[in-house]
């Protein structure tokens, strides 16, 4: 699970743009560089920098919206824009998708920089590279590739 080393990559610049996010406040619903964001904007964020226009607008959502429903409204939404693949194949450049509690909706994104490190916005903390401990892995819900761009993607 590393970078390619070609900065022309998807890979390279998903990881170099959530790079430049690190230091970034949270606020719930936020999703601007260098202002504020939560995990949901972070991922829309490297969006649109990537891709060059907005993701699917979330619509309002509360910070406990997961616990108050049995939906799986994020891993459903990202499914409609990203490529799901196996965790076990999970590489720099991709969302990974936490769950905190097995029967609770999957409900925190982040980005891998590299095989063991991932960028997320995590309340009270803001944007920060944070190492996959176990802690964190054994939440993984599931993994996603950001497609390769195309003029009508």
């Amino acid at each position: 699970m590393t970078r390619t080393g070609n900065p022309d990559s998807l890979q390279d610049r998903i990881v170099a743009e959530v790079l430049e996010w690190v230091g970034t406040p949270y606020r719930h619903q936020g999703s601007r560089k260098g202002v504020a964001c939560d995990c949901l904007g972070l991922v829309r964020g490297v969006w649109r920098e990537i891709h060059g226009h907005e993701l699917e607008q979330p619509g309002p959502y509360a910070p406990d919206w997961a616990e108050a429903t049995e939906q799986e409204r994020l891993l459903e939404g990202l499914r409609r824009h990203f490529v799901e693949k196996p965790v076990a194949a999970m590489a720099a450049g991709d969302l990974i998708v936490f769950r905190w509690r097995l029967h609770l909706p999957a409900k925190h994104a982040a980005i891998l920089t590299e095989a063991e490190c991932f960028v997320h916005a995590y309340q009270d903390h803001g944007v920060r590279l944070t190492r996959l401990v176990p802690q964190w892995r054994r939440r993984i819900a599931a993994a996603f590739a950001f497609p390769e761009f195309t003029p009508n993607s």
